[in-house]
């Protein structure tokens, strides 16, 4: 079994930024790819952004391109993932969740991906 744990929510304004981690532990001896989503209130769950096992290539929905960078750790056996989220908006608020896929190669399917995290809080004020 895989245990993902996210981490670095919080409270900040408009034009601010903020970094989230993700930790796999567990079985995580498998290379996974690694993906971020969100679901704000009354909204369904959408696709942030998606990093490949080898970390070479990365996927961004359109909404945060230019402003959000994901990335992993350098030993891609880590299973450890970040999110560095710049020039914030309000419509940026919502739960992030980050999750694990067997496949390596990502996906910007919720439904490709196996293992999940709680999710972590992120609230952009004015």
């Amino acid at each position: 079994q895989v245990q993902v744990v996210e981490s670095g929510g919080g409270l900040v304004q408009t034009g601010g930024s903020l970094s989230l981690s993700c930790a796999a532990s567990g079985r995580t001896s498998r290379k996974y790819a690694m993906g971020w989503f969100r679901q704000g209130s009354g909204k369904a769950r959408e696709f942030v952004a998606a990093i490949t096992w080898t970390g070479a290539t990365t996927y961004y929905a359109d909404s945060v391109k230019g402003r959000f960078t994901i990335s992993r750790d350098r030993d891609n056996a880590k299973n450890t993932s970040y999110l560095q989220m710049n020039s914030l908006k309000r419509e940026d608020t919502a739960v992030y969740y980050c999750a694990l896929a067997r496949d390596g190669w990502g996906s910007r399917q919720a439904e490709q991906y196996d293992y999940w995290g709680q999710g972590t809080q992120v609230t952009v004020s004015t």
